[in-house]
């Protein structure tokens, strides 16, 4: 990572407390010489992917999530957000797992009586924000947006598309981020991922070569290998449309575009 990205990070977030930061070799699992020349896409390597969705647990709140419209989900009542929470908690941006991390207690507001744990939706609220912020200091092109699981696709590429980005959905080819032998290779300044567990290849690659990463994480994820949280639902189909067309409007805000999407233009059809 940068200089220029560390400062424009701790200016995005001087006002939030401190994420851990996920710095170039940082993660003790990443060998520096993972992406060598034998890194190339290998016949029948797809099978292997163990970061592929397919191999991950299902959820209680994974797919088509059914929300449940709890009036207890943020400290402050009156907080002011983007969107009326009534819209956050019909989208089931607010539902987390029945798992929780030590790295995501901060984000979480109280569990339900049926062991979910509920996301404060004024931090997510509040981490758009930051989110906004950060992206709109780089060059568009220079964005990468990658999603592995189905629900994240559409609203990834969307968000892509809108702000100018470049999206790569589905499984993620070991060396893109790494290996210039591979015709897919590409060089971006920050990385946004869809959820830290199903796109690890993704953020593994980002940290070997120091790209920020920024990701939507659920109560259910480690987050040291992350530069700046955005807690969400992040298996839901509704609720990453909500976050990710929040995250693009925002963005074009801070642009000064005059585009302004629509949700729908977020929601694929069923």
């Amino acid at each position: 990572m940068s200089e220029n990205d560390n400062e424009a990070l701790e200016t995005a977030e001087e006002e939030l407390d401190t994420e851990p930061t996920g710095e170039a070799g940082a993660d003790p699992d990443v060998d520096p010489d993972i992406d060598a020349e034998d890194d190339l896409p290998a016949e029948g390597a797809e099978e292997a992917d163990a970061g592929d969705e397919e191999t991950q647990t299902e959820d209680p709140a994974e797919g088509d999530d059914q929300p449940m419209l709890d009036e207890d989900v943020m400290p402050d009542e009156e907080a002011d957000l983007l969107i009326p929470v009534e819209d956050y908690l019909g989208a089931g941006v607010h539902i987390g797992t029945q798992q929780k991390t030590k790295d995501m207690e901060r984000f979480i507001h109280r569990v339900r009586d049926d062991g979910l744990y509920v996301l404060d939706v004024s931090q997510t609220d509040t981490r758009i924000r930051t989110a906004a912020d950060f992206l709109s200091n780089y060059d568009p092109e220079q964005v990468l947006v990658t999603s592995s699981r189905q629900y994240g696709r559409f609203p990834a590429k969307k968000f892509a598309d809108a702000i100018g980005a470049r999206a790569r959905t589905g499984r993620f080819i070991p060396g893109t981020l790494t290996n210039p032998k591979y015709k897919g290779y590409i060089e971006p300044d920050v990385v946004v991922v869809t959820d830290p567990i199903g796109d690890s290849q993704a953020v593994k690659e980002a940290i070997t070569v120091g790209i920020p990463v920024i990701a939507m994480c659920d109560s259910n994820n480690q987050t040291s290998n992350v530069d700046l949280v955005i807690p969400t639902n992040n298996k839901g189909r509704r609720a990453l449309s909500v976050v990710y067309w929040l995250l693009a409007n925002e963005t074009l805000d801070r642009r000064g575009a005059d585009t302004v999407y629509a949700l729908d233009d977020f929601e694929e059809g069923i």
